[in-house]
């Protein structure tokens, strides 16, 4: 035990998830608490997930981290939603985006009147009603209003490079008294009678000993899976992926504001636009494509010339039955592994943060908040598994045996029932904790092309001619507020204090 001032913290391992456990510990931490990270230069890290999701506002702000030195540091972009293409058809594509769609009425729910605006057939494409949406395809983005507008501001995320965010981090860290340690772990020593980590032994015959252990060791789960033999759960049987394969290329001249999710033959291709170059990768099940081919489509699909070899990595999807155990908390990978088809990486850790830093007793006695961290945990877990299990099974390719299987397989329960409410009537009930609201869940069930049998009733209490004007309203709105933003790439540049930022040639 460390002295009664606070905990001795040890990080194992570095990438975004190490230093941003420690960039936070530090940040919060003002009990004496001591936070040592132990990384070796030699160990490369997992890239992926260089996409955000909104919440990641919240993390920089709790870290007094200014937007404009954020986006100098990552060389980042904003983000407005994710473009799915393919998915539903080979030729349709919806966007997922941030954000409300639309503005209800009283207590109808503005998906309730489009559906009956599109029986009658007068409602625009769902897409349409989304502020976020329609300025993402317009290559659109604007900071929000100093004034309140009947038309919300825009809701962004950011689009980054993950190994400058790590390198950002660990600055911002060490100034505020995080100690790394540089070396290879060789043991993980363990008290006898209670099986908690006790040190690290590095490789030089050092030693690092502490009270709480988080694993940020990646795939390998050195603490947690390996020394406290935590079981790993399996989900592959809902999402095959197994394989990925990632390449940056030079920047495309679009300059999107959003992630672009591509349907493939056998899994899909992601791209993310930064301010230096895009970042590209294939996700895919190695039991329905070579790793040759895989690469072969990616290779075939980028926005510009490729600035790298691609790099291929291996996963398994699930989670590790519990987050905690013992003294050791696992973050990021060390926790479990969902594909990026969401942004959701980057969140997980950032969650698991948020709820050590609340639950965190000032003694080394965790029973009580290591019970509960691990219920919370499993549960936003399997609630956005199950989000991007829908994704798959509601896939529309038929006629390609990857995607025909997809479709054909059972899922979890929870996310059956989900869908059963939806095609009776449309309705969306968010679950306790979860992370996609009704909204995002709303655009991904229209946009693959699950169709309700019917609508509220509410819906009907609005006069058609009523709703009609109400709809198009709506959409003339929206256009022309993103008519009269400045261009995503004008905006990062202001941002910079860049007069311009150069387009690719």
């Amino acid at each position: 035990m460390g002295d009664p001032g606070g905990l001795d913290i040890v990080i194992a391992g570095g990438g975004t998830a190490g230093w941003m456990a420690a960039a936070a510990l530090a940040r919060f931490l003002e009990d004496g608490s001591r936070i040592t990270l132990v990384e070796s230069e030699a160990i490369g890290t997992v890239g992926v997930g260089e996409a955000t999701i909104p919440q990641i506002h919240n993390f920089l702000a709790a870290l007094g981290i200014a937007q404009a030195e954020f986006l100098a540091a990552t060389n980042a972009t904003f983000k407005l939603g994710i473009e799915f293409g393919g998915w539903r058809a080979p030729d349709h594509s919806y966007i997922h985006a941030f954000g409300a769609t639309g503005r209800g009425s009283g207590l109808i729910p503005f998906r309730q009147l489009w559906l009956r605006g599109r029986a009658e057939g007068f409602a625009d494409d769902f897409g349409a009603y989304s502020p976020n949406g329609v300025a993402a395809l317009a290559g659109r983005m604007a900071p929000p209003s100093p004034q309140p507008t009947s038309i919300p501001d825009l809701v962004t995320a950011f689009h980054l490079d993950a190994s400058l965010f790590a390198a950002f981090l660990r600055n911002y860290a060490e100034a505020r008294g995080v100690r790394r340690e540089e070396g290879r772990i060789v043991n993980v020593e363990q008290h006898g009678p209670s099986g908690s980590v006790t040190a690290l032994q590095l490789e030089g015959e050092r030693r690092v000993a502490g009270d709480l252990f988080i694993d940020c060791t990646g795939f390998r789960s050195l603490l947690l899976g390996e020394t406290c033999g935590v079981p790993f759960e399996d989900w592959s049987h809902w999402l095959p992926n197994d394989r990925a394969i990632a390449v940056p290329c030079a920047s495309s001249a679009a300059f999107r504001p959003y992630t672009q999710s591509l349907a493939r033959k056998a899994g899909w291709q992601w791209r993310i636009p930064l301010q230096h170059r895009t970042g590209n990768g294939h996700v895919y099940c190695s039991g329905a494509i070579g790793d040759d081919e895989a690469a072969d489509i990616l290779l075939a699909n980028l926005d510009g010339a490729a600035l790298g070899e691609p790099r291929p990595l291996r996963f398994k999807a699930g989670r590790r039955a519990q987050a905690w155990s013992g003294n050791v908390v696992a973050l990021g990978l060390a926790a479990g592994f969902m594909e990026p088809l969401e942004s959701t990486s980057i969140h997980l850790v950032q969650s698991g943060i948020a709820r050590l830093l609340e639950l965190l007793p000032r003694e080394a006695e965790f029973a009580a908040a290591r019970a509960t961290f691990n219920r919370v945990t499993a549960l936003e877990w399997t609630q956005i598994r199950d989000f991007l299990i829908l994704h798959y099974k509601a896939n529309g390719r038929v006629g390609e045996p990857y995607w025909d299987q997809l479709r054909a397989m059972p899922i979890p329960d929870s996310l059956a029932s989900k869908i059963a409410l939806f095609e009776e009537a449309g309705a969306i009930v968010r679950d306790e904790g979860e992370l996609f609201t009704e909204e995002g869940w709303g655009q991904v069930m229209i946009g693959q092309g699950l169709e309700p049998r019917s609508w509220s009733p509410l819906a009907d209490t609005i006069p058609s001619g009523e709703l009609r004007d109400y709809l198009a309203t709506l959409v003339h709105a929206y256009r022309r507020k993103a008519a009269a933003m400045p261009s995503h790439r004008e905006h990062v540049a202001s941002l910079l204090g860049l007069s311009s930022m150069k387009e690719p040639a």
